[in-house]
């Protein structure tokens, strides 16, 4: 399994959707990408979708750390939305979930950056 990765600006927002399986093979594209956005793009926070994403080791973990360490550095936010159970376990073992917002939706994960804007 491989993964897909869809970037989207939406105003002052990237929106990552996850798709497939995000371990050791696929980490440095993800890394690459969402680093590439943040620095390009107008952007403050950050929504990540994880609804098709069906597969996470500890490379996921890292990368997502990462990206969330650059957005606070520019004094945003990142939450995560749509969690399957699998990926929500990893989650709440690594703590992440005591630094990063979960919400059940993408609309209710936007929404909560909105009200920061």
């Amino acid at each position: 399994m491989s993964l897909q990765i869809e970037l989207e600006h939406y105003r002052n927002m990237l929106i990552v959707r996850l798709h497939g399986e995000l371990d050791h093979h696929t980490a440095g594209v993800v890394r690459y990408k969402m680093e590439e956005a943040l620095l390009r793009e107008s952007v403050n926070h950050v929504v990540l979708s994880l609804k098709q994403l069906e597969f996470m080791d500890s490379s996921g973990l890292g990368v997502i750390l990462g990206r969330y360490k650059q957005v606070k550095a520019k004094s945003g936010k990142m939450v995560v939305c749509d969690v399957n159970p699998g990926v929500r376990r990893l989650f709440e073992l690594s703590g992440l979930f005591k630094i990063i917002a979960v919400h059940d939706s993408e609309r209710s994960a936007i929404t909560s950056l909105e009200v920061v804007s």
